[in-house]
């Protein structure tokens, strides 16, 4: 019995890798994208490396383009978006906003991997001068820097000379109602860290955290090399203000392992800014119904052991639309949901196969 074809929503790595086990199932997919390019947030967003193995960005998503690109059973629709949705699994009939016009079409299953946005450090506040000093960039800025080949201080071109990340930007902050972890900071700022101290090895490089949590093989595939291969200097402590002196900006803090007060020159400071829910996943879950958690991701109902079911039937999410992820997580929970997905669908076909 032919099924209509599984909807996956964001072609990230997660959409990607739903849309591609749809097919490799033997089920057709219809892939949306609102960009103009497949690859999601580590091609718009210019990632340097993977987290942690630190594998060339471009070169790890084109593998996942190429196996969706030419795959007879995945239509790809880029610059498109759901923009209304009605009816029920496995017959829901979705309006797709095109280049061309609104188009109308039937959907049995729906995977929603619309990812997240980063949290703007001057949105709340600006203890830390982001949109005032140039030399206060973000991980994301600092990830661009390195895919272009070439560290410097943004005011000035200059080779910098002394660096610190700032950690929990946007994330574990209760005054702002972000009450999460973003899972994926540390492990980035280690990093990236990593590749400061390759380009610029005369750079001395500083962590300033609340506490490191770096889980998993992180811990030794990027921390320990950090420190140990590549002299970066963690400080337990926290950051209050950053203020400018000369052609310099200032970190002033405190080291709270030692107890006392920090006041520090640095050429570039990189906060480490957190996960959000993206105005995508917000709108999807309005469109197709679908509750929001309590720190505003798509809830997905069956706790730890299914991570991507929800409360809609035949209605799925995976990686970061359902809370901070890293791609591990993105693909894995992908694989989950395309099978419950196709299990659905089969389910239903079997159903209407035995009434008829």
């Amino acid at each position: 019995m032919e099924h209509n074809p599984i909807l996956v929503i964001g072609a990230g790595p997660a959409g990607l890798e739903a849309a591609r086990g749809a097919a490799d199932l033997g089920y057709r997919a219809l892939l949306v994208e609102k960009a103009p390019v497949l690859g999601g947030t580590p091609i718009l967003a210019d990632y340097a490396a993977i987290t942690p193995n630190m594998e060339n960005a471009e070169v790890a998503m084109k593998r996942m383009v190429d196996a969706v690109a030419d795959d007879p059973l995945i239509d790809v629709r880029l610059e498109t978006v759901v923009t209304a949705a009605e009816g029920d699994a496995p017959e829901i009939n979705v309006t797709l906003s095109t280049p061309a016009g609104n188009e109308q079409m039937a959907v049995g299953s729906v995977i929603v991997c619309t990812g997240f946005q980063h949290f703007d450090p001057g949105r709340e506040t600006q203890m830390y001068g982001y949109y005032e000093y140039d030399d206060v960039i973000t991980l994301v800025d600092c990830e661009r820097m390195l895919k272009a080949g070439s560290f410097v201080k943004p005011s000035n071109g200059e080779t910098p000379k002394r660096v610190c990340f700032i950690q929990c930007v946007g994330s574990r902050d209760r005054q702002i109602g972000n009450f999460w972890c973003s899972k994926v900071c540390c492990g980035i700022a280690c990093k990236e860290a990593i590749e400061i101290r390759q380009m610029v090895p005369d750079c001395q490089v500083f962590v300033f955290y609340i506490d490191m949590r770096m889980y998993g093989f992180w811990e030794d595939e990027i921390y320990w090399k950090a420190q140990d291969d590549h002299k970066v200097n963690f400080i337990r402590g926290i950051v209050t203000e950053i203020t400018k002196r000369g052609d310099q900006v200032v970190i002033k803090g405190e080291d709270t392992t030692m107890g006392r007060p920090v006041e520090v020159p640095m050429d570039v400071v990189i906060l480490s800014v957190g996960m959000e829910p993206s105005e995508g996943s917000t709108k999807m879950a309005e469109i197709f119904r679908m509750p929001l958690e309590s720190h505003g991701f798509i809830e997905t109902i069956g706790g730890a052991l299914n991570t991507v079911t929800t409360s809609r039937p035949g209605c799925f999410a995976a990686g970061a639309s359902t809370g901070p992820a890293d791609l591990e997580d993105s693909i894995s929970m992908a694989g989950a949901a395309v099978m419950k997905a196709a299990g659905f669908l089969r389910k239903h076909s079997l159903a209407a196969s035995k009434s008829a």
